[in-house]
């Protein structure tokens, strides 16, 4: 496993193509999934310094807070509610620029201001979603949305 990361300046797909082989290395010979998703968010907040990513697992039908990056968040959201549990209801790619715009947007943080969120597939049921907010308007894009999705196919294979 890398002990460092090698972090990478420029634009915003640069900084991913750097970023995403290093996840994979961080992964690969590590069994267990909790580390593994803990070592994301950390590459990821070391990366890009967002105000908050983490994932959300899937139990008992509602999703429950799991390894993060940030203040301290909510921990369990319904299917359906807010941008989470919506992500998970479509299973689809969520990017919201203005979190007050969207309705039934809850608010673990007033500081969070845009996000994005992810569902994680296994045998085509949604197991987890990735995500990530931001402490500013619009933060996310269609160029977050690809590579992200690379970074969830990685959890996907280990999940």
């Amino acid at each position: 496993m890398a002990e460092e990361l090698s972090l990478q300046q420029g634009n915003k797909a640069e900084q991913y193509q750097s970023l995403i082989p290093q996840i994979q290395a961080i992964v690969a010979d590590e069994s267990d999934v909790i580390a593994n998703l803990a070592n994301i968010c950390a590459a990821l907040k070391q990366q890009f310094n967002w105000f908050w990513i983490g994932f959300y697992l899937v139990k008992d039908n509602e999703l429950v807070l799991g390894p993060f990056q940030g203040p301290i968040a909510c921990t369990r959201i319904a299917k359906g509610r807010g941008v989470c549990g919506t992500a998970w209801q479509q299973q689809n790619v969520m990017i919201v620029p203005d979190v007050e715009q969207f309705p039934g947007h809850i608010a673990c943080s007033s500081d969070s201001k845009s996000e994005i969120v992810l569902p994680v597939m296994k045998q085509n049921k949604c197991v987890a979603v990735l995500d990530i907010d931001s402490d500013t308007l619009d933060s996310f894009d269609e160029v977050d949305a690809e590579y992200l999705k690379q970074i969830v196919a990685i959890v996907e294979h280990f999940i």
